[in-house]
């Protein structure tokens, strides 16, 4: 419900949340079936279920939701997915993407493609 809040600014993320799990479930979505439920303090300092989330779940929950707040997180989901598409597609963009940052691999004791930070040590 944290979530839902931050993204729909809605006056009561959790009824938001039972009616998004509802059309969920409705159209299929095993995203709200999914999600786990931990006892966690509220702010009356009572104990109750409450819905969590992993990483991918937020990433599906993110596209559920039809917010403004969501989009940037939607653009940037839809370029991560198409850039590991064209990596799958052409591994050498993957290794070019690799060799401009700061990892290095080490094989054995040989340093090869060593950013130049590593090089000065």
């Amino acid at each position: 419900m944290d979530v839902i809040g931050i993204l729909t600014d809605s006056p009561d993320p959790r009824k938001y949340w039972s009616v998004l799990k509802t059309r969920l479930k409705k159209e299929g979505s095993e995203l709200a079936a999914n999600c786990s439920q931990l006892k966690m303090q509220s702010a009356n300092g009572k104990f109750y279920n409450t819905d969590v989330a992993d990483t991918e779940q937020l990433f599906r929950l993110l596209q559920s939701v039809p917010s403004k707040k969501a989009e940037p997180f939607k653009l940037w989901l839809a370029k991560v997915g198409r850039e590991r598409i064209d990596e799958i597609e052409d591994p050498e963009i993957g290794i070019d993407r690799l060799s401009g940052s700061k990892i290095f691999i080490v094989v054995g004791m040989q340093r090869r493609a060593m950013p130049e930070v590593y090089q000065q040590q």
